[in-house]
């Protein structure tokens, strides 16, 4: 007769032996699926601008020079045009800007703005005075040349305008 302790014994090296296969047995078969992984891109552009602060000056007896520049990020190949509006200074129309000062003061300052030197002045007529480009994925830093040119100087006071940078694509 077995004893108790015996028969755990056996009972173990039993399990043992029989735990491996029924472990991989289980296993032993399996099946895969597959699934799609999507993404749809479209043309898309993003813009950023940072002002013109031309300093400051007493009487305009020669042209004052500053620089302004605009990001734009598009997807790859997408062509777009950049276009700057009159502004928000009284008077101001189509590519004809100025800068207005504060309170009564009705003085104006004229100010130029160029897509290059020496080139045309930038507005917003797309394909006569915008600026065109192809995107490439990356963001493309677009100079905006401003100029005030000689003119009659205004009454001292700080002169502002605010110009709106459109992308079209």
């Amino acid at each position: 007769m077995m004893t108790t302790s015996n028969r755990n014994r056996v009972l173990a090296a039993v399990l043992a032996a029989i735990m491996p296969f029924t472990g991989s047995a289980a296993f032993a078969a399996t099946k895969t699926a597959t699934f799609d992984v999507t993404m749809r891109v479209v043309a898309d552009c993003t813009i950023a601008a940072t002002g013109i602060d031309f300093g400051q000056s007493g009487v305009i007896t020669a042209a004052i020079s500053g620089q302004s520049n605009i990001n734009v990020t598009c997807t790859n190949t997408t062509p777009y045009n950049v276009g700057l509006d009159a502004g928000t200074g009284v008077g101001s129309s189509g590519t004809s800007r100025f800068l207005n000062g504060s309170g009564a003061n009705t003085d104006t300052v004229k100010v130029n703005l160029y897509r290059a030197p020496g080139s045309g002045l930038w507005g917003n007529t797309q394909g006569t005075d915008t600026l065109a480009g192809t995107g490439n994925g990356n963001a493309q830093s677009l100079t905006v040349y401003g100029e005030i040119p000689v003119q009659k100087s205004p009454t001292p006071d700080s002169y502002k305008s605010t110009i709106t940078a459109t992308i079209y694509f």
